[in-house]
This record gives structure tokens, C-alpha cells and sequence, in this order.
């Protein structure tokens, strides 16, 4: 067999002879440009992006006065809806709008980049700067952190202080002043967000004062409490008592009826007789219903007629169905005086 020397073409030959050293160059190109950078060092990756984002976002609110601790939340834990200062994040078109609106103090408002503009995002833009209010365009992924990944914040969210509950006796005074027939809803142990913005929500619709929520084991206005009231909660008043049965008691010594919800009730809602009186409707939990002391204080217990398939309704639900049959009962009495 031939050797590997006397294969032809083994032996490079060239014209100008042996070629010269490149002095070491062609040894360092050949061990390239050392390690791949980092995604996130890299700005034209998507993480670099995001990190250029949020390092934006940091600037700005600092610049608020909204700064938040550099340690920013792992991706994809679900981040805590209460804020370092305790602010909520009102998200939404109508409840930002709504909020706005109202002129319900805020730190700093939130739009997603390539937001898709309509009437509303216009009118919030337009009052927003109005007030001077800090506008930050975030990327999307840092809404959703914002606003909490359950939330459908459709580009918008707004940054507001926590909410100011109003003294369930001056709430009542201040509707006796203007001459009104008072009518209130109190939570008694509901606990789920959307069940009081569901309140809120249907006492605006239904001509009610105001909700009353006990500072114990109850739900208070979270954002999304403010989500589900659609900017209701921006025009009706939340009262936060101490006491729920202290509170009551004192409605009835102002001559208020207190009417307790519950199925199994001594009194059929529909032609209710106390309808146009000064009302306050107490709501129970889901699960428990009324709680001792509280039914105790009522002056009636009522029920709502529903078929024997369904064994009850929620919180919510019961007190739109509740104030709706109140309403229309004080619009035709009114009716029948003209």
C-alpha cells in the first residue's frame, strides 16, 4: 500500500512558494468571539426587550413616585394585587373611564403599547392629561403583571390610592338631608370581590344610596370589586361599618326598616309593603346565610320565589333581583299618588 506522503495532492504547491506566518491572527479568528451573550444582554432578542421595558418602567415610576423594589416578581408567579403603598390597580375601559370621571384620586395611568383606540381610550387620554396624570406605555406583559394575570385589563389600568369608606350614619343623614327615601344594601359575611362589585353595580342601577360592608370577615373594594362594578363604584358610596349589628340598630333608631334576604323567609318579596319605606337590605354569604345576631335585628325576613330546581342564588344576584322589585314597587305606588 502507498504511503499517505506519496498521495498525490498531500503536498500543497503553489507558485509563489511557502506561503508566510499571519502572526498569529488566523489562530484567534479561529477561537471565535468568546460565549453567546445572555437573552436578555441581547436587544434585539425578545427577553432583552422586555428588560429594556421594564428598566423603563422603573425610571418612570420612580420619576411618579411610584417606584417598586428592583426584586421584581419571578415570571409566571402570580403577583399580589395590594401594592408596596397599598394602592390598587383599577383595569378596564369603562372603570378607568369611570374613575376618571369621577375624578377619584390617582397616581399614574397605565397604557399597553399599540393600544387599539376607541372613544373611550380617547376620553381617557384626554382627561388624564388634563389632570397632569402620569401616562406610562408599558408593554403588555407588564400590564398583565400589573393588573394581575386574571385580569382583563384591555390595555388600561389605573393606579389609585385605597379607596376612602364613608361613616354608615353620615351617609344616611346626607340622603335624609336632600329630602330622599333612604335605601341601602349591607353585606353580612360576603366575602368574593365580584359579588360587591355585582352590588355596587345594581344599586347605582336601581336608585340606592349606598352599600354597607362590616369591617370584619367581609369583602372591602379591591379592584376587582371595582372591575365588576364597571365604574359603578366611582359614583356609589361604600360605607364601612365597625359593627354590622351596631350599624343596623342605629338605621332603626333613625326609622329605617332593616329586611334580611333568605330562603327560607316569612315574607314573599313581590308586593313587598315596605318597599317605599326607608329600606336598608341586609345580603348574607352563600354558604351561611345570615348571621344570628344580624337576623335577630331585622324586621323582616324575605324571601325570593325561585323554582325547586335551584336551590338559592348568590349574593349578588339576590340583591339585584331584590332592589329591582323595590324600584319598580316605589315607581307605580309614586304613580298611583299622582
Amino acid at each position: 500500500m502507498a504511503s499517505k506522503a506519496g498521495r498525490p495532492g498531500a503536498v500543497r504547491k503553489t507558485k509563489k512558494g511557502p506561503a508566510k506566518g499571519t502572526g498569529g491572527l488566523g489562530r484567534r479568528s479561529l477561537e471565535g468571539k468568546g460565549p453567546t451573550p445572555k437573552a436578555e444582554d441581547r436587544t434585539y432578542h425578545a427577553a432583552g426587550k422586555r428588560k429594556l421595558a421594564k428598566d423603563r418602567l422603573n425610571q418612570a415610576q420612580a420619576k411618579a413616585g411610584g417606584a417598586r423594589p428592583s426584586s421584581a416578581p419571578v415570571a409566571g408567579r402570580k403577583p399580589k394585587q395590594k401594592q408596596a403603598d397599598d394602592s390598587e390597580i383599577v383595569t378596564g375601559r369603562n372603570s378607568v373611564l369611570e374613575a376618571l370621571r369621577a375624578k377619584i384620586p390617582a397616581s399614574a395611568l397605565y397604557m399597553a403599547t399599540r393600544i387599539e383606540f376607541d372613544d373611550r381610550v380617547k376620553e381617557v387620554l384626554a382627561l388624564a392629561t388634563a389632570r397632569g396624570l402620569p401616562i406610562l406605555e408599558v408593554m403588555r406583559p407588564e400590564l398583565d403583571r400589573l393588573a394581575g394575570f386574571d385580569s382583563v385589563h384591555q390595555g388600561l389600568a389605573l393606579k389609585v390610592p385605597p379607596y376612602n369608606y364613608a361613616h354608615p350614619t353620615e351617609l344616611l343623614e346626607q340622603v335624609v338631608s336632600r329630602g330622599q327615601t333612604p335605601l341601602f344594601v349591607a353585606l353580612d359575611g360576603v366575602t368574593d370581590p365580584r359579588n360587591l362589585g355585582a352590588i355596587i353595580r345594581s344599586t347605582a342601577a336601581f336608585g340606592g344610596h349606598g352599600v354597607i360592608v362590616p369591617q370584619r370577615r367581609s369583602v372591602g373594594l379591591t379592584a376587582s370589586a371595582w372591575k365588576t362594578s364597571a365604574g359603578a363604584a366611582a359614583r356609589t358610596p361604600v360605607a364601612m361599618a365597625t359593627n354590622l349589628t351596631q350599624a343596623l340598630k342605629a338605621f332603626k333608631e333613625a326609622g329605617v326598616f332593616v329586611i334580611g334576604l333568605d330562603g327560607g323567609g316569612t315574607t314573599d318579596l313581590p308586593g313587598l309593603e315596605l318597599a317605599d319605606r326607608p329600606v336598608v337590605i341586609v345580603v348574607g354569604s352563600e354558604g351561611k346565610g345570615l348571621s344570628r345576631l344580624v337576623t335577630e335585628t331585622c324586621d323582616a325576613i324575605v324571601s325570593i320565589p325561585i323554582s325547586s330546581a335551584t336551590e338559592s342564588l348568590n349574593a349578588g344576584i339576590a340583591a339585584s333581583v331584590t332592589l329591582y322589585e323595590i324600584s319598580k314597587l316605589r315607581s307605580a305606588r309614586k304613580m298611583k299618588k299622582k
